[in-house]
């Protein structure tokens, strides 16, 4: 077991007014103990906002109400949580944020030639503001609490490439920078906190990590100082069974293993960035996710290894507005270096690919983005091009899928009446996954949870 700190990762809904705040900074204090790292998110709305405010800058529109709105959440909060000596200081923060996006959202607007020509550095530069903010309020609401912290630039702990927007980060210079600000401060019983999502490259200009990022933040935090838990606070108690927003019966699962939320994420779920997993199955690091409004509940624990569940699965995701396309060609048929070439053009248009399933003359893929008409164009060359959109991807998800018999035939017994097109089960053997028509999405997940969850006898906690 490490003796690592444990980090702390607070979503932007953990933090999204007052009460947020304050049940925060009691969830860190009672934790004192495992010397944590913090992490935060801006406060739920603010990322929304700022981009916004890029937007308005770009097409030539005030933004300044927008922008206002929304600082005047973070001194709502100041007011109401700080002591005077405290609110001044963070006053003055809020002032000094206020001129510099002010001007560089002028910037923008000298700059952007075109609307779709935002600049992608002043940009990432307007977006870590929210993170700025967050953890500077945070770090004074916890000081109020008698707790001695102090607030961390993550520009100076994520060292990552230029690629402004979606960095990738570099993990030699990370784990040496992270080591390097935070490993004194945690020798010496001080809290860091940091806002996620931000990051700077070797330059030391701001970059930022995509949106949900924060997660990853965390993630690279945690590997880099070899935490003994990653935490993810946001407000949900774990990793449900499905989506509470079209299963009312969904409950959280106690335990999972990294392929098995790994696949959740990706295909769906919401409480978990996919990239977190892999910082963590690299170290062999827990990653717990919790509740900041119930913070008494376990949450989920996501390790490496996890059992079975009775039914064989674990829970059910799904996502919609995907796009499905298959290419028909007898030349596939034997033919050496087919499937190079198809990916080679999905790689040349930068377009993402989740499900793929092949037969003798066909390929038949999945995207969770409309494809270029460019990308298409040339996919023609290859052979008949079908595209289906509107279409949903379901994934059944459990470590004994593989192992368990007639699993998919109760699955597709399930929901024997809609049509079902791209079967896929995962090379992780931890999932099954399948397209339907995206109006019947509901139908199939609130179906397949009443099988596997309420007919095998598998309840929730409060039952």
């Amino acid at each position: 077991m490490s003796t690592g700190p444990i980090v702390m990762k607070f979503g932007g809904t953990s933090v999204e007014d007052a009460a947020a705040f304050a049940r925060v900074s009691q969830i860190v204090r009672q934790r004192q103990s495992g010397r944590p790292v913090i992490v935060v998110s801006a406060m739920s709305g603010m990322t929304d906002a700022l981009i916004a405010c890029v937007e308005a800058a770009a097409h030539q529109r005030n933004a300044q109400p927008l922008l206002e709105e929304h600082l005047a959440r973070h001194g709502a909060v100041a007011n109401e949580l700080l002591p005077l000596r405290s609110l001044e200081s963070f006053r003055a923060l809020l002032e000094k944020s206020r001129n510099e996006l002010c001007g560089l959202l002028n910037s923008i607007a000298e700059r952007a030639v075109a609307p779709n020509a935002i600049p992608a550095d002043l940009r990432d530069q307007v977006l870590a503001f929210g993170e700025d903010l967050s953890s500077n309020l945070l770090a004074a609401t916890l000081g109020e609490k008698n707790l001695t912290v102090q607030q961390v630039d993550a520009r100076k702990c994520i060292v990552t490439d230029g690629a402004h927007g979606a960095a990738i980060p570099h993990w030699n210079e990370t784990v040496a920078a992270t080591n390097s600000q935070l490993a004194p401060l945690l020798e010496n019983g001080i809290t860091p906190v940091l806002g996620g999502f931000v990051a700077s490259d070797a330059r030391g200009r701001t970059t930022t990590l995509g949106r949900g990022g924060s997660d990853y933040s965390a993630a690279l935090i945690g590997a880099a100082l070899r935490a003994s838990e990653i935490q993810i606070w946001t407000d949900v108690d774990g990793v449900l069974t499905a989506d509470p927003r079209i299963e009312s019966r969904a409950f959280p699962v106690p335990l999972m293993s990294y392929a098995e939320a790994a696949e959740l994420a990706y295909f769906g779920a919401k409480v978990l960035h996919p990239k977190t997993i892999q910082p963590a199955v690299e170290f062999n690091i827990p990653v717990r996710i919790c509740n900041s409004r119930t913070p008494g509940e376990p949450g989920t624990l996501v390790c490496a290894e996890s059992e079975s569940a009775a039914s064989g699965v674990k829970a059910i995701a799904h996502k919609a507005g995907v796009t499905t396309i298959q290419i028909t060609s007898a030349r596939m048929l034997g033919a050496y270096g087919f499937l190079r070439r198809l990916f080679e053009l999905f790689d040349k248009h930068r377009t993402v690919v989740d499900v793929v399933t092949t037969s003798e003359v066909s390929v038949s893929l999945s995207l969770d983005t409309a494809p270029p008409a460019a990308l298409l164009h040339e996919l023609e060359e290859l052979g008949v091009v079908r595209v289906e959109e509107g279409r949903a991807i379901v994934c059944v998800v459990g470590a004994g899928l593989r192992g368990t018999p007639g699993i998919a035939a109760r699955v597709f017994n399930t929901i024997s009446d809609i049509n079902v097109s791209l079967i896929s089960q995962g090379a992780s053997s931890v999932n099954l996954t399948f397209a339907v028509d995206e109006q019947f999405v509901t139908q199939a997940v609130t179906r397949l949870h009443e099988t596997f969850f309420q007919k095998s006898n598998v309840q929730s906690p409060t039952n």
